[in-house]
């Protein structure tokens, strides 16, 4: 290179002033539209909103109307940090615009969707109703509660929108219904994310299936500390053909009906109703299959430990032939207690087959000759009690 050239490329090199500028402007990344950034509050005034510093040549600007997520005006103070979404990347002489209201949703989004992959529970607050369910807002996105999955908001209250919206429903229950709906907006819920779709806007929760794990939970420490014989406290949860459901503290246990009375029972209705609290006792806990059986008849004496408090020998009583066998019949004389009359026993003459005197389910008198409660074992007549009966 010659001396000429030489010095022409030191008049074309920058001072060290300007190299330093080039180089800051180096390091300035560029922002993108939709992209979360991180930025110090420089100024906030109501009308015209915020000045953000996000690392850029000019400070981005938040507009009123991109803010009104914010609580209070503390929280985008001047040398408060905020986050936010750039609506408007930074272009020419136009700062970069940024709207705090959509990171919020944005970043709620992500939330929902890492809650949903994780399946955690996680809390929302009702915003409105429908008649298919409720609306709630978590982290600043709106979703939907169907009414097949919430707990704690009645189902009658979805009936009388329904007939709200058909006009169908009187002055006095429309007020009704919208001091109920005003007193739960803003009620929080437990849920789990049963489904989220950000392209579609959709966010579907399930304030049960939060409940029916939390039960789970419950139920399982239940079960480490329950013992098979305490007597517990419960409330009837709900009544099926094979015996009643009783929740003991956050757990349900079965009542079989076999182990709702001594006595005969044809239906749990009997005996139970729903709602009803009563004492219960802990008849097996299974840890495996996290199974309660419990059982009411165990509180009361069983019929045969007191039976001669109601009868004694020689004294003749109605019973109902249940079974025949080869040698003699049986017969009920009260709900849980048979004896038996021996074949020899059924008539002054003699017989081939007890069938020869009495039927299943017929009605007769006998003579009550032993009582052995140990045993669980009665001595019955029925030649002597109508020996007795007609002589």
């Amino acid at each position: 290179m010659t001396t000429e050239q030489a010095e022409h490329e030191l008049e074309r090199a920058p001072d060290v002033e300007d190299m330093g500028q080039l180089l800051e402007e180096s390091e300035i990344r560029i922002v993108r539209r939709n992209e979360i950034v991180v930025g110090e509050v420089l100024s906030a005034d109501a009308s015209t909103g915020l000045l953000v510093d996000i690392g850029q040549k000019a400070e981005a600007i938040v507009p009123p109307n991109e803010m009104r997520t914010l609580e209070s005006e503390a929280d985008a103070g001047v040398g408060s940090v905020i986050t936010a979404m750039v609506v408007r990347p930074e272009s020419g002489e136009n700062p970069a615009i940024l709207s705090i209201d959509r990171a919020v949703g944005e970043q709620g989004w992500i939330f929902l969707e890492k809650a949903h992959g994780s399946g955690e529970t996680i809390i929302g607050r009702i915003a409105g109703f429908n008649r298919g369910g409720s609306i709630v807002e978590v982290e600043g996105v709106q979703g939907f509660v169907p009414m097949s999955q919430l707990v704690s908001v009645p189902r009658e209250r979805f009936r009388l929108y329904q007939e709200s919206e058909q006009s169908r429903l009187t002055e006095d229950e429309r007020r009704s219904l919208q001091a109920a709906q005003n007193g739960e907006h803003g009620k929080e819920l437990s849920m789990k994310v049963l489904e989220v779709n950000r392209q579609r806007n959709r966010a579907i929760f399930s304030e049960r299936e939060a409940v029916k794990e939390s039960r789970e939970a419950l139920k399982a420490k239940l079960i480490e500390n329950l013992e098979e014989g305490q007597v517990k406290k419960g409330t009837v949860t709900g009544i099926s053909s094979f015996g009643a459901f009783v929740d003991i503290g956050g757990a349900d246990g079965l009542i079989h009906i076999s182990e709702l009375s001594w006595s005969m029972v044809n239906t749990p209705e009997e005996v139970v109703r729903v709602g009803q609290e009563l004492d219960v006792y802990v008849l097996r806990v299974d840890a495996d299959s996290k199974k309660i059986a419990l059982s009411l008849r165990r509180l009361q004496p069983e019929p045969w430990e007191t039976i001669h408090e109601r009868h004694n020998i020689g004294d003749v009583v109605s019973a109902t032939v249940t079974k025949l066998t080869n040698f003699g019949a049986f017969a009920r004389v009260e709900d849980s207690i048979e004896g038996l009359i021996h074949i020899s026993e059924l008539s002054p003459r003699m017989i081939n087959h007890p069938r020869e005197v009495v039927r299943e389910g017929e009605q007769i008198y006998v003579k009550i000759l032993r009582i052995e409660p140990e045993r669980r074992r009665l001595g019955l007549s029925l030649k002597q009690a109508v020996a007795e009966r007609y002589f």
